[in-house]
């Protein structure tokens, strides 16, 4: 067991000892657990956080008009308007890729389903689809769909590695469903799973919060931990030992995610990306999503709440939004850019802060959960890496085709199982169509042992006239209500 005094003499310094106030009182097991939360702090770099976070607090609210920059037309390419036989060129190039196993996706699965009143890990949230697949199964099975392609294309069968982040209260239930699921078909030492870090939770004087007399307050440290956690848990050690030379991270969340997406991926290859951004346009200047911009010579994302509405309201001379790249956390990384990130430019990182509500035990020991902002929790963002590399793209996407968020309950009417549905029905049902087909009625699902993107389904539907609702499943498909 750690000495008291020890013990004591290390927080003092860094003017923590409070969070010892109840040591008399506390049990063996107790004291064993706050020596844990107290090793697990990196006492050296508490203060450090929290100047930090203090100027950013400092920054809110600044407006970055007269500092910002439109993404340059060499450095953004829109699927829609590029020639067809150009986004061919990256698809194979992407293809090429898989095929030599260099390309892996990692997947922010940290949330879970709360706001969708679903206390469960999000991946496993079931949307309503005829299938009732779930989040995790939809991406498991185009990951095995892309790999099928590759194959066909190149001959060669890569795989792709599933990194999965998950929180520490995510992490077993994420486990046992991928077991009990028997990892949908995908190599079960193919699919790595490892925990996103947390920060302390600070008053506004600096001190760390007790949750319990024996625990400290602790938050997720923000889709920007994947840097600190990939280097602490061994990701980047097993992207380099196999042979990964590239990655695509995105969140859960999006139905529509076109998972290791080789016509990005080809896109960056041949560009030579550290890193690149999935942008859609903004549907209005009003419309409270980040835009992927120029902030004094870097690349970054710019919240909304940053800039005027006159800035926002910027038009070009074909009518377009200025700054019209919205951010949807769909991002690509070269491993080598990855490796950088973990030796040198984590520790750089911006902190984001916001005031919040935070349980803590008063001085008589007893949980209190105040009514109104009684302190800060610091998280990292995974963009803020765009401003370290050398070399930045991005790819605008159609909105329709790739991003539909599910994130609030359907009382909401945006953002949730509703239109997460009808969003993936409406895609599938323009396969359909694309591919010569004719659908009466709205409800349209495809397997993605079927199709990735639309393609190879005119043998299937070709001349063909259907009646909503349409499921057109595999031989691989279990029967809807059997998974």
């Amino acid at each position: 067991m750690t000495d008291y005094q020890t013990l004591h003499s290390r927080l003092t310094q860094v003017g923590q000892e409070h969070l010892l106030k109840f040591w008399p009182e506390l049990s063996q097991k107790e004291r064993a657990e706050l020596v844990r939360d107290i090793d697990e702090l990196n006492l050296d770099e508490i203060k450090l956080y929290f100047d930090k976070a203090i100027v950013s607090i400092n920054e809110n609210g600044i407006k970055l008009d007269d500092r910002l920059q439109p993404l340059p037309e060499g450095k953004l390419i829109s699927i829609e308007r590029a020639p067809a036989e150009k986004l061919a060129a990256y698809r194979a190039e992407g293809l090429r890729q898989i095929s030599n196993g260099h390309v892996a996706v990692l997947l922010m699965a940290g949330g879970q389903g709360t706001r969708l009143g679903f206390d469960h890990p999000k991946g496993m949230y079931d949307v309503g689809l005829q299938s009732r697949k779930t989040l995790f199964r939809i991406q498991a099975e185009r990951i095995l769909k892309l790999e099928e392609l590759a194959q066909e294309a190149n001959g060669e069968h890569g795989h792709i590695i599933w990194y999965i982040m998950t929180s520490e209260h995510t992490v077993q239930p994420t486990y046992d469903y991928f077991v009990a699921n028997k990892f949908f078909g995908l190599k079960p030492e193919n699919v790595l799973l490892f925990e996103q870090g947390s920060l302390p939770c600070f008053e506004y004087d600096g001190r760390i919060i007790l949750d319990k007399k024996h625990r400290v307050a602790r938050a997720p440290d923000g889709n920007g931990g994947i840097y600190r956690a990939m280097k602490r848990q061994g990701i980047l050690d097993d992207m380099r030992k196999r042979g990964v030379l590239y990655l695509h991270a995105h969140s859960v969340d999006n139905i529509l995610i076109k998972v290791a997406d080789p016509v990005f991926i080809g896109y960056c290859v041949q560009e030579k990306a550290d890193c690149a951004a999935k942008v859609v346009e903004k549907a209005a200047p009003n419309e409270a999503v980040g835009v992927v911009a120029i902030v004094d010579g870097k690349y970054q994302v710019v919240e909304y709440s940053e800039i005027s509405a006159k800035t926002a309201e910027m038009r070009n001379s074909d009518g377009r939004l200025t700054f019209s790249a919205g951010n949807i956390c769909n991002h690509f990384f070269s491993s080598s850019f990855l490796q950088k990130i973990g030796t040198t430019y984590e520790q750089e990182l911006k902190l984001h802060v916001a005031k919040k509500k935070i349980p803590f035990v008063d001085n008589a020991g007893k949980r209190l959960t105040p009514d109104k902002p009684n302190g800060i929790k610091i998280e990292k963002f995974v963009f803020d890496v765009f401003e370290f590399a050398q070399k930045f793209v991005a790819m605008e996407v159609p909105r329709d085709e790739e991003f539909s968020a599910l994130k609030n309950s359907d009382v909401a009417g945006k953002d949730c199982p509703s239109t997460a549905r009808s969003d993936l029905h409406r895609l599938h049902k323009k396969y359909v169509e694309k591919a010569g087909g004719i659908i009466h009625g709205d409800v349209c699902e495809i397997s993605p042992f079927l199709t990735y993107a639309g393609e190879n389904l005119a043998s299937q539907v070709e001349g063909k006239s259907f009646t909503s609702p349409l499921y057109l499943r595999d031989t691989r498909d279990p029967l809807p209500g059997h998974l």
